[in-house]
């Protein structure tokens, strides 16, 4: 029996080899401008498959990424196997210890779903298409994190696949280097095939998107700074700017607050007083139409993009990102940070402490090579313009194209979580999309 056909029986999941029918759709992750040159891909079943996986490529000397949506995919998945474990979608949630389960394959949208009807919310990001495993894994930066810290933080358990094949659950207690490191050091020492999280009471959530002209950006950036220099944890903003075609260029703020409606607008305030509002979606919200306040793109695109860190956001920062002309990049988003990310708490994994103020993100279609090297030109252009507010580093879950580890990690995390993968992974099986 030849390899290829050893992979197809050791697993009963669907096995893809070069030259079957949809082999390179099956390859390609979320974003198109990615390219993975894999050496087969396998839909696992189960976390049998997984552990099935694991070790034919332990024998046969091939590595595996794993892989849901494929939103952290990266360049690197050359030769490997490419394991989608997006069938592994289970949703567990049990009110009563306000904690959840869901496999690697689960999405956001559907764990806040199944927690909203108990009062309960996971720590998710923008987009409910997002895998919770993956975006765990990187950290995980939510439009709570302000009140509750990195998703990374409020996980109890992993259910996990070792470099050897072999099933475990790995807890704090069980194992607590490798849940340190699975806890935002991203997916470089075992896949994981679920995770167990706490949930958090939803005292009421108030939220959406409010939109101006262009022409307002210098107002709608003042009363940005304002409520950013005195919101409360449970406050989250965004300021943005859309510069798109067959569009007029806009700025917006997007926000989240977990409490009343008229605690948010007292807090907001600010915005009220700046005309020519083109849209206000601002409303009370259930806790499952999170993904609502900035409606992400759900369907795969090519995107080039670019993060960075800002040790803060002064008025010649705010110029450069809001008063000059950015084309072609396409979107420009600047998101308030600290509270519980910036605590120095002892039982936090390799995600760190985040304590810089703001991050930076910057997004272009790269339609094609050329187009995709000017959005990179003008986001390097762009970040250099902004000079000494630039932190120099990255959070991990943000890494792209060009990008290491070593761009988000600090010195001493970084080689705590490479003696971590020399211990669990020394032959390299596993490799993460960006490897510490």
């Amino acid at each position: 029996m030849g390899v290829d056909s050893e992979l197809r029986a050791a697993v009963s999941g669907r096995v893809l080899l070069p030259g079957d029918d949809g082999f390179g759709e099956a390859t390609r992750p979320w974003n198109r401008a990615v390219a993975q040159p894999v050496a087969a891909v396998v839909e696992a079943a189960d976390a049998d498959d997984v552990a099935a996986v694991v070790r034919h490529a332990r024998r046969t000397g091939r590595a595996v990424s794993a892989q849901a949506t494929g939103h952290g995919a990266a360049p690197g998945a050359d030769g490997v196997i490419l394991l989608r474990t997006g069938r592994l979608d289970e949703v567990e949630v049990r009110p009563e210890r306000r904690l959840a389960r869901a496999g690697a394959g689960a999405s956001w949208g559907r764990v806040l779903a199944a927690a909203s009807p108990y009062g309960l919310t996971g720590l998710a990001g923008s987009s409910p298409i997002v895998s919770v495993t993956g975006y765990t894994l990187g950290g995980g930066l939510s439009w709570f994190g302000r009140r509750y810290g990195w998703a990374a933080d409020a996980v109890t358990a992993f259910e996990v696949v070792d470099a050897a094949g072999e099933r475990h659950r790995v807890t704090g207690e069980s194992d607590p280097e490798l849940f340190w490191a699975l806890r935002g050091g991203g997916g470089d020492f075992a896949i994981v095939t679920a995770v167990e999280f706490e949930l958090h009471p939803v005292p009421g959530l108030y939220g959406g998107r409010v939109t101006w002209p262009l022409a307002r950006a210098a107002e709608v950036a003042d009363a940005f700074l304002e409520i950013t220099a005195q919101a409360p944890p449970a406050l989250s903003a965004w300021l943005g700017r859309v510069n798109i075609p067959q569009a007029p260029p806009m700025v917006t703020v997007d926000v989240a607050f977990l409490g009343t409606a008229d605690e948010a607008r007292e807090l907001l305030k600010p915005l009220d007083a700046i005309g020519d509002v083109m849209a206000d979606q601002r409303r009370v919200l259930d806790p499952a139409d999170l993904g609502a306040i900035t409606n992400d793109p759900a369907d795969p695109a090519p995107l080039a993009a670019r993060t960075e860190l800002l040790t803060g956001l002064d008025a010649a920062t705010v110029r450069t990102l809001f008063g000059e002309p950015i084309d072609p990049i396409a979107a420009v988003q600047v998101r308030h940070l600290g509270g519980a990310l910036a605590d120095d708490r002892p039982d936090r994994g390799a995600c760190g402490t985040l304590a810089e103020p703001y991050l930076l993100y910057t997004l272009g279609l790269a339609v094609n090579p050329e187009v995709a090297a000017a959005v990179r030109e003008r986001q390097r252009r762009l970040v250099a313009d902004l000079g000494g507010v630039v932190a120099g580093r990255k959070p991990y879950p943000f890494l792209t194209a060009g990008e290491t580890a070593a761009d988000a990690f600090p010195a001493a995390t970084l080689d705590r979580l490479r003696q971590v993968k020399r211990t669990r992974d020394p032959d390299g099986v596993i490799r993460a999309g960006f490897p510490v």
